[in-house]
């Protein structure tokens, strides 16, 4: 049954989709003040970022649902990006080439490298994430007076790395900023619960907006009664406000390509493309998933669109964009049909910084803070180590060590070591499973399964030579999709020599794989699909048939010999 819409007029579905606009709206416009809080970025560049990821990417990606933005998964690189390279604009560069690379992915069909990573690195790289956003943000919900910027408009640039500003950020604390956050973080976690289980409308109201409108009345509410001091500019969102257009449009900001011929541009170009991607395809898939009309995504065209979105950010000013799962669940359970529910989100986040910055200019820095520290938790939360320590040792390692490389070092770095932690766990199962070896008394049973690899070949050779004079063998190659060269060779040399220590060899092959034995070896006996031979009883009855004709052109020779005139 067919349940897509009826009309490919994207315009045919503004009933659904413009309602649905002004809830992922609603979720955006605090994610994309938070994401750039977190990133040490300008705020202004959140906002560029969730316009261009609704409006560029949504035009040019084949998702109908899918939502586009800053993303908290791309927090740590950014931050660690701009204090790198001492410059916001010089940042801008590495958005861009990044959205260059993006583009150079999408054309080499690489759509599917999501695919090669596994899962327990993939959760442990978000779960690494929740973890640097907590740190990160637990020194705004503080309200650490030491970290204040003197000018909005430029980066924060922290002494000391995270784990140092999240202790020292205890001793200078903002009691007014302590207040609000504690309390919106606790409303956030009230509200998630119980929300939980229920349907209709209430599960419309985006937790970030109503806790944007707490922190900004709990602030009003100390300017007004005076209970404690209540929260400066420097503790407040400080976007900045045009009085024509012209001033406005001098609020973007241009790259700094002066510092292109820098390698560490390139390398973080290149870490940003590779995680935006591989985040940017999760969502996409998870989205898929959600789809009502079970409609399904061209991952290709996908990596295209997210770079010329970042290209068009990182021009305009903006930081880095992906395909967001938060804004586009958000996006599906409000009912949307196609792309313009996000077209129209961007042309609003757009309207919004060009019209109210002042109403902007009055949320709390704490209550973003709060924001992300609960969308930290929600990518780390204990549930989610409990789940792969049940799911085993070869799945919970490579998912902790990625968690702890990232944190030791960085997001490129880890993921690397987490993806060869998976590697050699799985070597290590295809090692162990790959052959399987069963004696009673003198009675052998190998039995090789799945892919049996030269790193397979001590273990096979140490067995069969443990094998005593006078056994029974039986080996088992049917459920081997492949076997190495090496291995068949350990295996054909036993099977020859068996007969001179009196052990009896069959082995088990599968007609329908060649698995590489010799034609030499094998007898023509195909019994049910596959072939079962006997090979100590074809080489002795070759090497009887060999002494036969021996014998015989011997007595030929004598009778020769016989009849010649003496």
């Amino acid at each position: 049954m067919n349940t897509q819409p009826k009309s490919k007029n994207i315009f045919s579905n503004l009933a659904a989709d413009i309602p649905s606009s002004i809830v992922v709206f609603l979720v955006a416009l605090p994610l994309c003040l938070g994401v750039a809080l977190a990133s040490n970025a300008p705020l202004f560049s959140g906002i560029i970022a969730g316009v261009c990821g609704g409006i560029i990417v949504g035009i040019a990606s084949g998702s109908q649902l899918s939502v586009s933005g800053p993303a908290a998964g791309l927090t740590a690189i950014v931050a660690s990006a701009i204090l790198t390279l001492q410059s916001f604009e010089a940042f801008l560069v590495v958005v861009v080439l990044a959205g260059v690379l993006q583009l150079i992915l999408g054309f080499a069909k690489a759509g599917i490298i999501g695919d090669y990573i596994p899962n327990s690195v993939i959760k442990g790289m978000l779960a690494a994430i929740g973890l640097i956003l907590i740190i990160n943000q637990v020194p705004q919900l503080l309200g650490d007076q030491s970290a204040l910027p003197a000018n909005d408009e430029e980066a924060v640039v922290p002494s000391g790395n995270i784990f140092i500003n999240f202790f020292k950020a205890f001793a200078y604390i903002t009691p007014a900023a302590l207040v609000i956050g504690l309390v919106c973080l606790v409303f956030h976690f009230i509200w998630e619960k119980w929300t939980a289980g229920k349907k209709g409308v209430i599960r419309l109201i985006p937790a970030p907006l109503l806790i944007v409108f707490l922190g900004v009345g709990l602030n009003a509410l100390f300017t007004g009664t005076g209970l404690m001091p209540a929260l400066s500019e420097a503790y407040l969102v400080n976007i900045p406000q045009a009085g024509s257009a012209r001033e406005f449009l001098s609020f973007f900001t241009s790259p700094d390509w002066s510092v292109i011929g820098n390698s560490q541009v390139w390398v973080l170009a290149l870490t940003i493309a590779l995680v935006a991607s591989l985040e940017s395809l999760l969502s996409l898939e998870a989205v898929d998933a959600m789809d009502p009309y079970q409609r399904i995504s061209p991952t290709n065209r996908e990596l295209k669109a997210q770079g010329i979105g970042n290209i068009v950010s990182g021009l305009l000013g903006g930081i880095p964009v992906t395909s967001v799962i938060v804004r586009s669940s958000a996006n599906v359970n409000s009912g949307a049909k196609t792309k313009m529910s996000a077209i129209l989100h961007g042309v609003l986040l757009l309207s919004c910084v060009a019209f109210i910055p002042a109403l902007l200019n009055s949320i709390p820095k704490t209550a973003l803070a709060a924001i992300l520290i609960f969308t930290g938790y929600k990518l780390a939360k204990p549930a989610l180590f409990k789940f792969y320590y049940k799911k085993g040792w070869d799945q919970f390692l490579p998912f902790v060590i990625t968690v702890i490389a990232i944190l030791a070092t960085d997001l490129l770095k880890g993921v690397i070591i987490g993806i060869g932690a998976g590697l050699f766990f799985a070597f290590r199962s295809n090692f162990r499973k790959a052959v399987f070896v069963v004696k009673d008394d003198k009675k052998y049973l190998f039995r090789l399964r799945k892919d049996v690899s030269f790193l397979n070949k001590a273990l096979i050779k140490q067995n069969l030579e443990k094998v005593p004079d006078g056994a029974q063998v039986v080996i088992d190659a049917l459920r081997a999709d492949f076997i190495d060269k090496d291995i068949v060779e350990v295996i054909e040399d036993f099977i020859i020599q068996a007969p001179l220590r009196a052990i009896d060899v069959q082995l088990e092959t599968s007609g329908f794989i060649d698995h590489g034995f010799s034609n030499k070896i094998l007898a023509n006996d195909n019994k049910e699909g596959h072939l079962r031979r006997t090979y100590t009883n074809v080489i002795i009855s070759t090497r009887q048939k060999e002494k036969q004709e021996q014998e015989k052109e011997s007595t030929m020779d004598f009778a020769t010999l016989a009849t010649q005139p003496q």
